[in-house]
């Protein structure tokens, strides 16, 4: 089956690149860092559904990321999650958290309602995680 990005992950997310396996895309909340990989394979819920060879990709570019976002942002903590309650479309949740965020220590899955990114404030996250990332 091709891949084609769940609607609530095109409609909630900004696109920012692409690894070899997955479409990186940040969150449209600008109270936390939260970045989504999506690996780009057709029909996935669950990481095992993937290959041997994608899910040690997967778990190579989850891990890229999260140390460059923790390097970047100067994170307190990375939350890193599949969860897919509501988006059954297989992804992985980056949140960078800080003891000072507004929902620690709690997770931030409903805890307050997004509070969307202003287009200047994009733009300049676009361009700091793409240098980052080398993207």
């Amino acid at each position: 089956m091709t891949f084609q990005l769940h609607p609530r992950l095109e409609q909630d997310c900004i696109a920012i690149g692409r690894f070899e396996l997955c479409r990186l895309l940040m969150m449209n909340d600008s109270q936390y860092p939260w970045f989504i990989l999506v690996p780009e394979r057709g029909d996935l819920k669950e990481i095992y559904q993937l290959s041997k060879t994608e899910r040690e990709l997967l778990t190579e570019e989850s891990s890229y990321l999260a140390e460059n976002l923790a390097a970047l942002y100067k994170a307190d903590k990375m939350n890193i999650a599949a969860i897919g309650n509501m988006v059954p479309q297989l992804h992985i949740h980056h949140i960078v958290r800080y003891q000072a965020d507004k929902a620690w220590p709690a997770p931030v899955w409903g805890k307050f309602d997004a509070v969307p990114y202003t287009e200047r404030q994009i733009a300049d996250n676009l361009t700091r995680v793409r240098a980052q990332l080398g993207m």
